[in-house]
C-alpha cells in the first residue's frame, strides 16, 4: 500500500499510562517497536465500478505486513511475486535495498457483484544494519498462524513472540502483533506475556483503560511497562502490536523509511529517475509526491 500523500499528525491525548491517538505516527509518538505505520483500509463496499487499483509504488528499508478482515487484493512486486491474500492469512514484503508493487482486486472479483474491503496495512522498520538485505516476500495462511482461547477471548498471534508463543512469519527484530476477539467482557493482561512497547489498536467496540473508555478507531500507546489494567467491553476486536523499539531514530518520507536520510534521497532520485527496481509486466507508476 502507497502512503500517496503526507502522514497527517492526529491529535493524541494522555489517559495516564496511555497516549490516545487516531493512526501512528501521530505527534508525540512516532513508533511503537518497529512499527511506523499502519493504515486502516476501509471498511469500503468495492465493485461493481470502482475497485482496488493501488498502481506500482517503491518503498526502501520496512518490511509491509498486510492482514485483511473482509476481501481479497492480488499482490505482484518486483521480485516476481504474485500473490492472492485472502482473510486471516499474512503477506509479509521485505522491501530491503527496494522494492517496487502493486495491490488490485483480483480479477475474478470483478464480476459486477459489490463485496466489502477491510483491513491493515502495517509498516514495521528494518533494523539499521539490514536496511540494504535484498527484498523478500513471505505469504502465511491463516490456518498457520497459532491461536488460542482465553475465557472469553480469542487471539490470533499474526506476527512475533507472545503469550509463549511464536508466529511463522519471519520477522527481523523482537515485535508481536496479535489479534484479539472477545464475547463477554474480558481483562486483558499483557504484563510478561509481551515483551517492549505495547499499542493496541481497537477495531471494534471499546475498552476500558486507566478509568476512561476508548472507542473503536484509536490507538491507544503505553507509556509504562505495567500499564494499567485494561478492559475489553463485549464484542470488541483489537490488534495488539509492538516490541523492542531500536536505538537509532528513522526518517519516513512518503514510503521510503530509514535510518539514514542519504538513502532516501538516494531513492526518491532513482525512483523518479526509473532507475529504481521495477516490476517486469506492470508499466504504471505512481509519481514521486
Amino acid at each position: 500500500m502507497s502512503n500517496i500523500g503526507l502522514i497527517i499528525e492526529e491529535r493524541s491525548r494522555d489517559i495516564g499510562d496511555f497516549l490516545v491517538g487516531r493512526l501512528i505516527p501521530f505527534r508525540k509518538k512516532r513508533m511503537i517497536g518497529p512499527f511506523i505505520f499502519i493504515d486502516h483500509m476501509g471498511p469500503t463496499t468495492l465493485g461493481p465500478t470502482n475497485y482496488m487499483e493501488v498502481d506500482q509504488h517503491p518503498h526502501i528499508g520496512l518490511s509491509t505486513l498486510t492482514y485483511l478482515l473482509d476481501g481479497e487484493i492480488m499482490h505482484e512486486d518486483s521480485i516476481g511475486t504474485k500473490q492472492r491474500i485472502q482473510p486471516g492469512s499474512v503477506n509479509w514484503m521485505v522491501a530491503g535495498k527496494g522494492v517496487s508493487h502493486s495491490e488490485r482486486t483480483p480479477q475474478d472479483l470483478r464480476n459486477g457483484k459489490q463485496f466489502v474491503a477491510h483491513g491493515y496495512q502495517i509498516w514495521v522498520a528494518l533494523p539499521k544494519e539490514l536496511e540494504e538485505i535484498d527484498p523478500e516476500f513471505h505469504h502465511i495462511a491463516a490456518d498457520e498462524l497459532p491461536k488460542w482461547t482465553d475465557g472469553t477471548a480469542e487471539f490470533t498471534l499474526v506476527a512475533g513472540e507472545g503469550y509463549g508463543r511464536k508466529s511463522s512469519v519471519p520477522v527481523h527484530s523482537p515485535l508481536f502483533m496479535i489479534e484479539v476477539k472477545n464475547t463477554a467482557e474480558y481483562h486483558l493482561n499483557t504484563k510478561d506475556h509481551l515483551k517492549g512497547e505495547i499499542g493496541i489498536c481497537i477495531v471494534e467496540g471499546a475498552i476500558e483503560a486507566c478509568g476512561e473508555v476508548v472507542e473503536k478507531g484509536n490507538i491507544l500507546v503505553s507509556k509504562v511497562e505495567d500499564t494499567c489494567q485494561t478492559i475489553l467491553k463485549p464484542n470488541s476486536h483489537i490488534l495488539l502490536f509492538g516490541g523492542e523499539p531500536f536505538a537509532e531514530e528513522r526518517y519516513i518520507h512518503w514510503n521510503f523509511v530509514s535510518a539514514d536520510k542519504d538513502k532516501i534521497e538516494r531513492a526518491k532520485e532513482a525512483w523518479k529517475a526509473k532507475t529504481f527496481p521495477m516490476m517486469e509486466n506492470d508499466q504504471t507508476y505512481v509519481p514521486l509526491p
